[in-house]
């Protein structure tokens, strides 16, 4: 007699397609090895999520949940703006260098091909809509005071986000945590001068 199918785990699934998606892309990952990573027959993998796309919308909105919420804590925190800025890339990069490699929302789907663009677009519009959240905070920084006037803070919320997609690439391409820290830093150092050398004046570029 046959024994009773296992139990799904909705989350245990997410999780496993997640890391999945995370380290191979979207286009990367076909139903067979999501049939072999999360342990279950297609048939019930389309019966939970519908489709490999809707699969890894969700997984994506697991990560963004969880991994990825990093950048809206510092954000939405009640620290100044530039500790706030510090703690987001000091999140990302330790995130970015622990486990998989990168931000998947950056690297999930950047290309794709034709019939998988609408794919693409959503993940775009995740990034959009991060660069915004830092743009808002800047924003905020600058109506009470915190960084100067003359400053444009989309142009440096568009740098900052930059400097963030590149930490995922540069994680993916191997490398370290120390040259990502550093670069961390030479971003501080500018920002401190951008502000007028107030911010920390005991913060200097170092070389290693």
């Amino acid at each position: 007699m046959a024994g009773r199918p296992r139990e799904f785990d909705r989350d245990l699934a997410l999780e496993r397609a997640r890391d999945l998606f995370w380290a191979r892309g979207y286009e990367g990952t076909s139903m067979s090895d999501l049939v072999a990573g999360l342990g279950i027959a297609s048939a019930r993998i389309y019966a939970a999520f519908g489709s490999k796309e809707a699969l890894f919308r969700e997984a994506i909105e697991h990560y963004e949940a969880r991994e990825g919420s990093f950048a809206e804590r510092a954000l939405s925190g009640v620290k100044d703006v530039r500790s706030a800025l510090e703690n987001m890339f000091r999140e990302a990069v330790r995130l970015y260098t622990t486990g998989q490699r990168g931000c998947m929302v950056v690297s999930a789907a950047t290309n794709c091909a034709q019939e998988n663009t609408a794919v693409s677009a959503w993940l775009a519009e995740h990034r959009k809509a991060r660069t915004q959240s830092i743009i808002e905070r800047l924003r905020e920084a600058k109506h009470s005071g915190e960084i100067p006037d003359h400053i444009d803070e989309v142009a440096l919320g568009d740098c900052c986000a930059t400097l963030l997609h590149g930490l995922s690439v540069q994680a993916r391409d191997g490398i370290d945590r120390h040259r990502l820290d550093a670069m961390v830093d030479a971003f501080l150092a500018a920002f401190d001068l951008m502000m007028g050398g107030n911010s920390r004046p005991d913060v200097r570029l170092k070389r290693s």
